[in-house]
């Protein structure tokens, strides 16, 4: 576990420099309540921060190492990770609908009950990341893998999930409607807990190998024009 942070800093608003002037002392700092909108963090080293209740807006953390950060009920709309290296960071009840993670090292990191509307994942490090009851609708999400994952809550609808890893993944009231499965994987995954509606007959085809439910089967063969009598 990572120890508390010695220094808290609450209810203020922050500009580049009274954050550098709290980064170089070289230990971690809490930030609660705290306004750092369009801020540019680039470069930072804030390992082991700890952000709760704060405003991010815009804000660059372009190539920022923030290992062991953790993320708790912060906003973050546009915000910018792109390069940041996010090693074992927690997200916990956040909004950073259409920010940029691309090319960030997120290895071991955990989302939880986030908004990641529109969020750009692209060319991400992503090894054992998790997400659970998060909201990655329109998201770009293409090569991730979630091979051997339970995934819970995850709506992904509309997401590009092209050539993403679901093999023997098993999903729990998630939704893939609609979203670009162009060479995706499923062998072995069990989809019963999933709203595949609106699949078109190409993405039809990589479900083989994968469980799905009557139901489901009905709603495929429905989608692709056939009825069941």
């Amino acid at each position: 576990m990572t120890p508390e942070p010695a220094t808290t800093i609450t209810d203020q608003i922050l500009d580049r420099g009274a954050v550098l002037l709290l980064a170089n002392k070289g230990t971690p700092v809490k930030l609660v309540g705290c306004e750092v909108e369009e801020v540019d963090l680039s470069d930072f080293i804030l390992n082991g921060w700890v952000f709760e209740d704060c405003l991010f807006r815009k804000t660059k953390f372009v190539s920022a190492k923030l290992e062991r950060t953790q993320f708790i009920k912060c906003k973050g709309a546009h915000a910018d990770f792109t390069s940041a290296i996010l090693i074992e960071s927690r997200f916990t009840g956040c909004d950073f609908n259409n920010s940029l993670f691309r090319g960030a090292t997120l290895s071991q990191s955990r989302f939880q009950r986030c908004k990641l509307t529109g969020a750009n994942l692209l060319d991400t490090r992503a090894l054992d990341v998790t997400f659970e009851e998060c909201r990655l609708n329109d998201a770009r999400l293409r090569g991730f893998s979630f091979s051997k994952q339970t995934l819970k809550s995850l709506d992904m609808h509309n997401a590009e999930l092209h050539r993403c890893d679901f093999r023997q993944t098993v999903f729990e009231d998630c939704s893939l409607r609609d979203a670009i499965l162009t060479d995706a994987r499923f062998e072995g995954a069990d989809l019963r807990g999933t709203d595949i509606g609106g699949v078109r007959l190409e993405d039809a085809r990589r479900f083989k190998g994968a469980t799905i439910s009557r139901a489901q089967a009905a709603e495929l063969l429905s989608e692709l024009g056939l009825h069941v009598r």
